[in-house]
């Protein structure tokens, strides 16, 4: 069963790096736990990075070839930065949600336990088999 999620406003609270009140915390750990979660965290990071790129792409004065260009380098290293503090960021949320450290990692593996002894199961009885 999903948890309960916060409304559209809550959430731009949370992905702008805000803290969501506690009858939210289970959706956090979810959020931070799902199979989808890497995705949820590059979503997250796109809304942190329009905040900047919207404004330059509009506002700043020059031909719209180099704000695009502009825009889109900088959201490529916007991206390139969630990429490389993904697991960190992650956990930070769910830390401030008050989970112990490494929560999320855990609900993850706890997630996929099945899937991970069904295959070790099969990887020992292909390659320890003497076979």
């Amino acid at each position: 069963m999903t948890p309960r999620r916060p409304g559209p406003l809550r959430w731009l609270w949370y992905a702008l790096g805000g803290r969501l009140p506690e009858r939210y915390r289970d959706w956090v750990l979810h959020d931070a736990s799902c199979d989808t979660w890497v995705l949820r965290h590059f979503i997250r990071a796109m809304v942190q990075v329009s905040v900047v790129a919207v404004p330059i792409l509009l506002f700043v004065p020059g031909p719209l070839w180099i704000r695009g260009s502009a825009t889109l380098l900088g959201i490529l290293v916007g991206l390139q930065y969630a990429f490389w503090f993904l697991d960190g960021s992650v956990e930070r949320r769910v830390r401030r949600a008050g989970f112990p450290p490494g929560a999320a990692q855990a609900a993850r593996d706890a997630l996929h336990a099945e899937e991970k002894a069904a295959a070790a199961a099969r990887y020992a009885a292909r390659y320890r088999s003497g076979n």
